[in-house]
């Protein structure tokens, strides 16, 4: 393992946060809402860190990462970008040491979930802060990096690959530093078309920004407590969703889209069956709430269409006090959350594309059950899946609801009930935020102890990472001398 490169990579990212860290300080003196100094502390504290690291650390360009370096970057620089960004929160006393962690790494991990209990009292610089920190979480940390910073020789494949959400992911131009340049385009295209698309249903300027800035994040932080429900608005709802719509989606095609025209999104299974999903749980919900909740059904309509989105992208806003529809409704949102959105998107959860997959998988093997010498193959996108890719699913999926049972075992030992531990923590590491309960709808995540934030903050981390790019590090020969990675 060379940590001497490690240090050097973590040390500039560092750095970069630093200067990020500039931007609200400019909007704090802007504002005057006396924030700067502490922004400004927060700011030097990053540049103190990154310095050490840089003196630390060394780097050849000649020298390729190795994968093990690239997964250890990865999980350290999201741990480091974690701590950095919570320093406004504690350096404000907003919140307590533990709780501003959680804050910066659900902001980071595009999860939504939050400790503070009065956004009112809260500066505007820090209401940004937090949406900023979705929108810098969305883009990913490490694809940033690699975008605007030097080249980090021919292994940025690594960082790229641990990063990058999904399965089987395919690089869209030849080199990773052009791809990552790729994506930040079309991320800040959306985030600028949905400020302006925001601004004209009525949002202010500053309203608009945060909150297209969350959206297409797939985060879900709204500068009001009460999220969507404050502006009660159906036009904003309307461009929110089809905001978040957008984050949900592959951003390598949309790439494809702008160079092969817009036939290859009907081509594409996982974008068929995002949509089909979202149209028919619509339906569903709509249906149930027009007949067991006595709303009437374009109100139904409404809230349906706003919430099945927030849930399918795993953003979390919220236009309607969710916790009050019938059990059935509730379930299907839960099952939202967990199947996710598209890979390659800033949305969190299992991805539809592996459902897809694991459906069709399951399909083969009943056909097997009835005509065993049959040789029976699993397509996706016109390809057959290779037999590898269709196990390495199967595992996954496996992992996911371990990770799940595992965290909520953790997290009911501080004393919080079953079913708000098991929501808490399938939202968590599906990057959603609401859940139901105490920290559902109208709740949030306030009351929850340290230790209790600290399972959550590492179930985010596992989340955004998908599992194994974190949970590799546990293994004893990850830290061995072998170079052979």
């Amino acid at each position: 393992m060379n940590f001497s490169l490690i240090a050097f990579l973590l040390g500039r990212l560092s750095l970069a946060l630093s200067a990020i860290l500039l931007l609200p300080i400019g909007l704090a003196l802007f504002y005057n809402d006396g924030s700067a100094v502490e922004f400004a502390i927060a700011s030097f504290t990053a540049l103190f860190v990154g310095l050490g690291f840089v003196q630390y650390g060394r780097f050849d360009e000649k020298e390729d990462i190795s994968l093990r370096e690239g997964f250890a970057t990865v999980v350290f620089s999201w741990i480091l970008t974690g701590v950095i960004c919570a320093l406004p929160y504690a350096f404000l006393q907003i919140l307590d040491p533990m709780s501003a962690v959680f804050e910066s790494v659900s902001g980071l991990t595009t999860t939504g979930a939050t400790a503070i209990t009065n956004l009112a009292v809260v500066p505007k610089t820090v209401l940004f802060w937090r949406s900023f920190t979705h929108w810098l979480g969305g883009i990913g940390i490490i694809v940033l990096f690699i975008a605007l910073l030097p080249q980090v020789a021919g292994g940025a494949v690594h960082l790229f690959n641990a990063e990058v959400s999904g399965f089987g992911q395919e690089r869209l131009l030849p080199r990773i530093r052009t791809t990552a340049g790729a994506l930040f385009f079309i991320y800040c295209l959306f985030t600028v078309i949905g400020t302006g698309f925001l601004v004209i249903c009525g949002m202010s300027r500053f309203d608009a920004v945060t909150h297209s800035m969350s959206a297409i994040a797939t985060g879900g932080f709204s500068t009001y407590d009460n999220s969507v429900m404050h502006f009660d608005s159906i036009s904003i709802e309307v461009v929110l969703a089809l905001i978040m719509f957008l984050g949900g989606g592959n951003f390598a095609l949309y790439y494809a889209v702008t160079q092969r025209g817009i036939k290859n999104l009907w081509r594409d299974s996982e974008f068929k069956s995002y949509m089909m999903i979202i149209g028919v749980l619509t339906g569903l919900i709509t249906l149930n709430l027009f007949f067991s909740s006595n709303l009437p059904f374009f109100e139904g309509l409404r809230c349906a269409f706003f919430q099945v989105i927030s849930f399918a992208t795993t953003t979390g806003f919220v236009s309607y006090d969710y916790d009050t529809w019938p059990t059935f409704s509730k379930l299907l949102l839960c099952l939202l959350y967990l199947v996710g959105a598209c890979a390659g998107s800033t949305a969190g959860g299992i991805k539809v594309g592996r459902f897809v997959v694991m459906t069709r998988a399951i399909a083969a093997e009943l056909r097997r059950a009835i005509h065993p010498q049959m040789l029976l193959t699993v397509n996706f996108n016109g390809r057959v899946m290779p037999i590898a890719v269709v196990a390495a699913i199967s595992r996954f999926f496996f992992v996911y609801i371990m990770t799940i049972a595992v965290m909520a075992l953790l997290l009911v030992s501080t004393g919080l009930g079953i079913e708000e531990s098991i929501f808490a923590v399938a939202s968590c590491l599906s990057s959603v935020g609401p859940a139901f309960g105490i920290v559902g709808a109208t709740g949030n995540y306030a009351d929850i102890n340290s230790f209790g934030k600290l399972v959550l903050c590492l179930t985010m981390l596992l989340g955004r990472l998908e599992l194994f790019t974190m949970l590799a590090l546990l293994r004893s020969e990850f830290w061995s001398n072998n170079r052979n990675w």
